[in-house]
């Protein structure tokens, strides 16, 4: 199954978000691969400063657990100050993108 999303970056924070993702924690990606998190990517529009993100992940996906996870709660911390996020929490504001077209 894939997932598709979109988060809004905040203006003169692109460098840092990229060098975070660089940077990424080996044990943040160990948990999202635990997760059966792949083929994960992120894309920014630079105008709008929009983030498009989509990854694979296996049917039986939990991703209520996965936000509970200390590792996942740190990330979302250290971005918090980078990117929109959801009122009162560290997590970012994300919405779902629905599919409209495939091609194999």
């Amino acid at each position: 199954m894939n997932r598709a999303f979109v988060m809004q970056l905040k203006p003169g924070c692109e460098a840092q978000y990229r060098q975070r993702h660089d940077d990424i924690w080996p044990e943040l990606a160990a948990l999202l691969k635990s997760y059966g998190i792949g083929d994960y990517h992120i894309y920014l529009q630079p105008q709008t400063l929009q983030l498009f993100a989509h990854f694979s992940v296996a049917d039986n996906f939990d991703a209520a657990s996965l936000k509970l996870e200390p590792v996942m709660q740190r990330w979302w911390e250290s971005m918090s100050p980078l990117m929109e996020t959801l009122p009162g929490s560290h997590e970012p504001l994300a919405m779902a993108l629905q599919p409209m077209f495939y091609l194999e």
